[in-house]
């Protein structure tokens, strides 16, 4: 990775602070961000900035993409990025905000699902000045007595000085010894890369300070903390999450990531042209002021810009066609799934919940029932209101919500 070598290199640090504040909520501290800025101006020297993410999921989303975006700019401002695959901690499942324990992955999940994380992060990081490591490159390498002597430095009232542990706790919910390794193991990652800024959502503030307790405890410069906003997610209310389905993802079909930007809510729009969008400046108070005056215009085009940024302008004209087809035309999409399934033998015909599951509309046949109490499916363009339908043989176009299609065949029984 080449570094700069003197300070006309970098820009002023005034100047560096500036791009670095913007869309950030906190700097802790940020006298000591200006002071870093300025000794790595002198020096030649960039910073060290980190930011982690666990393979939980194989999809990152543009909630995640708001910070991403901050490591970005500090790549533009020559410093040198380094974008940790959680795949140790990605076996513990990182807590925060979690009402809950949360499930261990396997090492084959795991790996699974961060097969698509290279393609997606470099829809953002310039790949030549990213360092892409695994926590497990010192993580796996620790022993019990490392452990041992790493979580001596914490007490258990520390721990839950944290707000999701200090609510379980109160609300007597389990709370696992290894889930309060996690924030350790997440801070031991900024001693291993020697960490001068780390970034993270409003939700892991109290893992980035405890990096700097320990990075101090080590004998390091304690790292500063870049603290970024968290993204709601498409049902206005919840912070934008994988788990909760509320995402639009960097790597999903531009058509079904078009039709989730128009799903959200209008209270949305400003937080996401903000936060999500390639608006500056006044073109940025354009687009907040349409917002205003005009929620179904703003949409679109922010439909279209989110599309566009991830996956390419061609891209995103087809998914506003191909949303206007379906939305404004009542059109089938041009291209449907086409799913041949044979009915029971014992009845001769095919329970519409098995359609819905077999055909990969819904993940279960429980799930199949609770779309069809909602209203969610449609049978040739007729909601289904029988959750006990049995469909005969024959063609049918199943519709689940507004954007997912299934051309069916059902055959008769072998």
């Amino acid at each position: 990775m080449n570094k700069p070598s003197n300070d006309a290199d970098f820009p002023p640090a005034e100047d560096q602070l500036e791009r670095i504040r913007e869309g950030a909520l906190e700097v802790i501290p940020e006298e000591e961000l200006a002071a870093k800025l300025e000794r790595s101006r002198e020096t030649g020297v960039p910073l060290v900035i980190k930011q982690g993410f666990d393979p939980t999921r194989p999809d990152l989303h543009i909630g995640h993409a708001v910070s991403i975006h901050k490591l970005r700019t500090f790549q533009e401002l020559g410093h040198r990025v380094v974008f940790v695959i959680g795949d140790f901690t990605a076996r513990v499942g990182d807590p925060s905000g979690q009402s809950e324990t949360r499930p261990m992955l396997s090492e084959a999940e795991i790996e699974e699902n961060l097969v698509t994380y290279r393609d997606q992060v470099f829809r953002i990081l310039d790949p030549e000045h990213t360092e892409l490591r695994r926590n497990g490159e010192w993580l796996g390498e620790l022993n019990l007595v490392d452990v041992l002597r790493l979580t001596s430095q914490f007490t258990v009232a520390r721990m839950l000085e944290r707000e999701d542990f200090k609510q379980r706790y109160g609300e007597e919910k389990p709370i696992t010894l290894v889930e309060f390794l996690y924030p350790m193991m997440q801070a031991y990652d900024s001693i291993a890369l020697e960490a001068d800024v780390e970034l993270g959502g409003t939700d892991q503030k109290f893992n980035l300070l405890l990096g700097r307790t320990l990075q101090r405890q080590a004998g390091q410069e304690p790292q500063v903390c870049l603290i970024m906003p968290l993204l709601r997610g498409t049902d206005g209310e919840r912070k934008m999450s994988k788990s909760y389905d509320n995402y639009v993802g960097l790597a999903m079909e531009p058509a079904e990531a078009f039709g989730r930007v128009m799903s959200a809510p209008d209270t949305l729009l400003e937080e996401w042209i903000e936060l999500a969008s390639t608006a500056q400046g006044a073109d940025r108070a354009e687009r907040l002021e349409q917002a205003e005056r005009d929620p179904l215009a703003a949409k679109r085009w922010l439909a279209t810009d989110i599309v566009a940024r991830y996956s390419g302008a061609e891209a995103a004209e087809a998914a506003r066609e191909a949303f206007d087809r379906i939305h404004r035309e009542r059109r089938t999409p041009d291209e449907v799934p086409a799913v041949t399934l044979a009915a029971e033998a014992e009845t001769e015909k095919l329970w519409i919940g098995y359609a819905l599951a077999r055909s990969g509309l819904a993940a279960s046949t429980s799930e199949a029932r609770r779309l069809i109490a909602q209203g969610a499916v449609r049978l040739d363009e007729e909601v289904v209101s029988e959750g006990d339908l049995q469909l005969a043989p024959g063609e049918y176009l199943i519709q689940k919500g507004k954007r997912s299609f299934v051309c069916l065949e059902v055959t008769p029984a072998d």
